[in-house]
């Protein structure tokens, strides 16, 4: 555990770096999938590292030794943990899951008014034209969701360029994008290391939204042209709207609709999974060590009990608390190790 418990921070501080940069230059689906996935797989990673941490350090303290019958002694010579870390690593598990907490009721506040005012909106179809003269284009997500447009968007574009946005608007709505968008905001919540996944999700989810609408009208360049005109005419959306037309960096939304479709490469998505494999593995491992340290730390604590009763030394191979740990066949499970 001693350095296995410490590999998901790593793995994070790799995937947070190197993880936005990559997700722009790949074809804009599964560049969604990863960040989605990559994000929800490390903020567990995280929030389980800093809960082994904080656990192994309360563990220490002789009140909870005494509900947990197991030996304070056995434990700070088994695999300790320093106060210090041990502390730190608890005030960041509260922050971590309180922000969490906070972000979780603002996304379903957020879902909650995006049904509301699908609902509100006239007529029953997918599509909602307002009689507003402010250009602006958006999605809502909701059962289901909608998508509305204002004449004042519809008057900028030609014909061609109204079937572009309102591809591109239903590819939001078809993909679910708005799931992704919650699966980020809340893995940065979780841990703001991540906070690059969200940032770079929205563009990754407007581009994957532009390449749908290109393969719906057929032409790339005519999407461009409407992504453009309608980021140079639109006002800001209302408050909470999602999933704008004009969302993320349009400059570079126009490059790449200028440019040849994104290739698929699969080697990097292969390289950030086995980073995640990793990562997985090494919590699994340090949630096993700790579970043999604290076993250790009973048998220990149920050893000294019979000694001071006066029973003989050896105590009972079968009774509620004195079977002896499990063997510890690692080397960094040896006695005489350093304290985390």
């Amino acid at each position: 555990m001693t350095v296995s418990v410490y590999v998901p921070f790593l793995v994070t501080v790799v995937l947070a770096v190197a993880a936005p940069r990559l997700a722009r230059r790949f074809a804009p689906r599964p560049a969604a999938w990863a960040l989605a996935g990559g994000a929800l797989v490390t903020a567990l990673g995280w929030l389980g590292s800093l809960a082994l941490l904080a656990f192994t350090g309360l563990a220490q303290i002789p009140e909870v030794a005494e509900e947990g019958r197991w030996s304070v002694a056995a434990l700070r010579a088994d695999d300790p943990v320093y106060l210090t870390v041990s502390a730190v690593a608890a005030v960041a598990l509260l922050a971590s899951l309180t922000g969490l907490a906070v972000a979780a009721v603002r996304q379903a506040r957020h879902l909650l008014w995006a049904r509301r005012e699908c609902a509100r909106l006239p007529g029953d179809l997918e599509l909602a034209v307002l009689d507003d003269a402010s250009p602006h284009a958006f999605a809502l997500p909701g059962a289901p969701g909608r998508i509305v447009v204002s004449h004042g968007m519809l008057r900028c574009l030609g014909d061609t360029e109204r079937e572009a946005l309102l591809a591109h608007e239903r590819a939001h709505l078809h993909g679910r994008h708005h799931r992704f968008q919650s699966a980020w905001r809340l893995a940065a919540a979780a841990c703001p290391l991540l906070r690059p996944f969200a940032e770079t999700g929205g563009y990754v989810l407007e581009r994957w939204a532009d390449e749908e609408a290109a393969d719906h009208v057929g032409d790339r360049t005519v999407v461009a042209r409407a992504v453009g005109r309608a980021a140079l005419a639109s006002a800001r959306p209302p408050a909470g709207a999602s999933l704008a037309a004009t969302g993320g960096a349009v400059p570079q939304r126009v490059r790449a609709l200028l440019a040849p479709p994104p290739p698929r490469r699969a080697l990097p998505l292969v390289a950030g999974a086995a980073l995640l494999v990793v990562s997985c593995a090494s919590l699994a491992e340090a949630t096993s060590d700790s579970e043999r340290m604290i076993e250790g730390a009973q048998f220990a604590a149920c050893v000294t009990a019979f000694k001071d009763s006066g029973t003989p030394a050896q105590p009972p191979e079968h009774g509620p608390c004195c079977h002896p740990p499990r063997d510890r066949d690692r080397d960094h499970d040896e006695p005489g190790r350093h304290p985390r």
